[in-house]
């Protein structure tokens, strides 16, 4: 437990500072400050010393210097614990101060002002950094406070320790501290170089049971300023790397839809999807739409699972994983007995926006999520019905988790056939209609455009009444005017989802 007796406030961001002050000086902590924030105290009520006149020496070069002085970082820096040190500092008549709150000048902010390199120059922090390093290294003796988003909770703390903080909130003050400076130093970089440079700090979570293939080894990492998405392994076999591809492609894709739904994934593509107004309805009627793809599938769904549930997921056969927001506790004693099975859960509402990074002998792609406005125009005469209506948001909802090129026939939404990762679109579409079968009221997406005629004629062949796609083609006008002579209506979407 460290005791707060005298605090070093350095802010460039005043928000929250003469609120934390205030709050210090409640607890009788001596509150040192330089130029502008110890004017701002004195003009608040807060009793403040200046850092000047605690070293003898004014700031200078137009406020470069400020607190690069020895009686500032031997103070920052003096090991309590450390008897040399101590009687080092009395000998020089300077007094240890414990906390250091510093943030650091608005670079990032100024970069996207266009200003000149000379002004940009000026908004280079180096007391600030110095500083927060100073007091990091010596984390066990020093407080660090690197941003007003931290006051209430040291204020909080201090107040319940009678001024002090513990070893653990040290810590983890310090190597916030560190992630910051590193994350500051490459803003400058990157605007000195003129380029973008992505630096990943990376906190290993997780150690996989394998990589894609058993013999390659893998983790789970987080970014550090990413909050962990709450989920947790219930019960069963170490997770894979396959394993977390699929569990994401089956949770995302169970996520898209409001009313129950339930989705088999397989090698990272849905292979049955079915939403109903029962969990148990929509997985038996995903599980039918694919009974052989189904073995050995990742189960997602987007309802806590019930009993009834559960028992249709055992008797359906072999499947690997099962993530949910939530198991009832019939659902759990019927699951115990598949020790290996894997029950994955995680929490209904968060979402995490991630880049989307794929390796290459070039380099690494990468790229970000962009949400666009749905433009749907319906360009054939025939306008679909209400329920085909219904049919066409979910289809085009699945088919942007299945592999390129992607074809979802689908009626009553409930998957029928499912086709993905096929060097021609016509060939999806062939394999997608032939495992769907020869029924009526079927709609079809594809998550591109039709280059050539041939799609439409079988999709005609097999009773599609309705079809989504991007449009954009330059056969565009010919395919609607042969959906116009076969009564198929058909929605632009205007945006393309390709999934490679």
């Amino acid at each position: 437990m460290l005791k707060v007796r005298r605090a070093l406030i350095s802010v460039w961001d005043k928000k929250g500072i003469i609120e934390f002050a205030r709050n210090l000086q409640k607890l009788n902590i001596e509150i040192i400050s330089t130029g502008k924030t110890a004017s701002l105290f004195k003009k608040s009520g807060i009793k403040v010393t200046k850092v000047s006149d605690l070293t003898s020496f004014p700031e200078i070069l137009s406020g470069r210097v400020k607190t690069l002085h020895p009686k500032i970082f031997g103070a920052v820096l003096a090991n309590k614990r450390h008897p040399l040190h101590m009687e080092e500092l009395e000998n020089l008549d300077i007094e240890p101060i414990d906390m250091v709150v510093v943030n650091f000048y608005p670079f990032k902010k100024k970069m996207r002002e266009g200003l000149s390199l000379d002004v940009m120059l000026e908004y280079i922090d180096i007391g600030g950094p110095a500083l927060l390093r100073a007091g990091a290294k010596n984390f066990k003796n020093v407080a660090c406070i690197s941003s007003p988003s931290q006051y209430k909770k040291i204020i909080e703390e201090l107040k319940k320790n009678r001024g002090g903080l513990t070893d653990e909130t040290l810590k983890k003050l310090a190597i916030e501290v560190f992630r910051r400076t590193q994350e500051y130093d490459t803003y400058i970089y990157n605007f000195l170089i003129g380029k973008e440079v992505i630096i990943w700090g990376l906190e290993k979570l997780l150690t996989l049971r394998y990589g894609e293939n058993p013999h390659q080894e893998a983790n789970l990492y987080k970014l550090i300023r990413q909050s962990t998405l709450n989920f947790k392994q219930i019960q069963g076999k170490t997770l894979s790397f396959n394993n977390f591809l699929d569990l994401d492609t089956a949770i995302t894709l169970a996520k898209e839809f409001n009313s129950p739904c339930s989705v088999l994934v397989k090698h990272v593509s849905p292979c049955g999807v079915a939403t109903d107004k029962k969990l148990s309805s929509a997985f038996l009627k995903a599980f039918k739409a694919d009974t052989i793809s189904s073995f050995g599938a990742i189960v997602g769904v987007n309802r806590k699972v019930d009993g009834r549930t559960a028992k249709y997921i055992l008797k359906s056969g072999f499947k690997e994983c099962i993530i949910a927001p939530d198991f009832s506790k019939e659902a759990l004693k019927l699951f115990s007995q598949k020790r290996n099975m894997r029950l994955i859960q995680i929490e209904d509402n968060q979402k995490i926006n991630l880049s989307d990074i794929k390796k290459t002998v070039f380099g690494y792609l990468i790229q970000k999520e962009k949400k666009t406005e749905k433009n749907w125009q319906v360009v054939t005469k025939k306008k679909p019905t209400e329920r085909e209506w219904e049919d066409l948001k979910f289809a085009w909802c699945v088919v942007k988790y299945v592999k390129s090129n992607a074809i979802v026939i689908a009626k009553n939404r409930v998957s029928l056939g499912i086709a993905g990762g096929q060097p021609s679109r016509v060939g999806a579409v062939r394999i997608a209609l032939e495992n769907a079968g020869k029924k009526r009221g079927m709609v079809l997406a594809s998550d591109g455009f039709f280059p050539f005629p041939d799609s439409i004629e079988l999709a005609k062949e097999y009773g599609v009444k309705a079809i989504i796609q991007p449009g954009g083609s330059i056969r565009d006008k010919e395919i609607i005017k042969l959906c116009d002579q076969y009564r198929i209506s058909m929605i632009f979407t205007g945006e393309r989802v390709f999934r490679h």
